[in-house]
């Protein structure tokens, strides 16, 4: 008859065999990466404007940029595409320059614009300009649904991976697990233009005197017609690295 403390250490040596064996089914694993990268139409557009002005004094060159700016809001809200909520205003500033001998005030004040509508962004920077704009940026394009862009390339690369999984586990003579492990990252790049705040020549809409001066050969508003411009397309980039078991 085997005594106890024979079977307590012949049980503990089977226990001993038998995890390696156990430990190596549960690491049966196929780690594989994908990136997946797509361009989507870029539906909406951003436009900087900005109003400068000098004064004698600082509520007088306030003034001239709170009304100039008005009209330039009221200019960009009449262009297609710019909803309640696409107007922001930015930073507010009023400093002491020399000009010439004397000091003077020079305010300050910007504003964002966007359209969702961005075939129009030429037609929004004519109009802010002839409205009184004397700095432009952009326009940026961009789509503005940058979150549903990029879910769907995740999951594309998702399906990318499962793809290079399923090729390796059948090339290793085994069949294709559950996700054991999932991590992801991408970003949303837009079209971005590279260019800087620019100060604009003052100029008014066209008049009738302007276009007849046009026809004739004469000199017409530089605002007369709204620069062309390309949308373009945004470019989604997603990664997926993902663990897999295998069977």
């Amino acid at each position: 008859m085997m005594r106890p403390v024979r079977r307590v250490i012949l049980l503990s040596l089977l226990l001993a065999l038998a995890a390696p064996a156990s430990a190596g089914a549960l690491d049966r694993t196929v780690s594989v990466q994908a990136t997946v990268e797509r361009e989507v139409p870029n539906d909406a557009a951003e436009a900087h404007f900005s109003v400068s002005k000098e004064r004698p004094g600082r509520a007088a060159a306030l003034h001239v940029v709170a009304v100039r700016l008005r009209a330039v809001i009221a200019a960009a809200q009449g262009i297609a595409g710019v909803g309640p909520g696409d107007v922001t205003t930015g930073s507010i500033s009023v400093r002491r320059v020399k000009k010439g001998e004397r000091p003077v005030y020079r305010a300050s004040e910007g504003v964002t614009v966007v359209t969702h509508q961005p075939e129009e962004a030429g037609s929004l920077i004519a109009a802010a300009v002839a409205a009184g704009a004397t700095a432009t940026r952009g326009p940026t394009f961009f789509a503005s649904d940058r979150e549903a862009a990029y879910d769907a390339a995740l999951v594309e690369a998702l399906g990318k991976a499962r793809s290079k999984a399923e090729l390796l586990a059948t090339a290793a003579g085994a069949s294709l697990g559950p996700a054991l492990t999932i991590t992801e990252g991408g970003a949303v790049t837009p079209f971005e233009p590279a260019s800087a705040a620019e100060p604009v020549a003052k100029c008014a809409p066209a008049s009738p005197d302007s276009v007849r001066r046009r026809r004739s050969g004469g000199r017409a508003s530089a605002c007369a017609a709204p620069p062309p411009v390309k949308p373009g397309t945004s470019t989604v980039t997603a990664s997926v690295n993902a663990t897999f078991a295998l069977q």
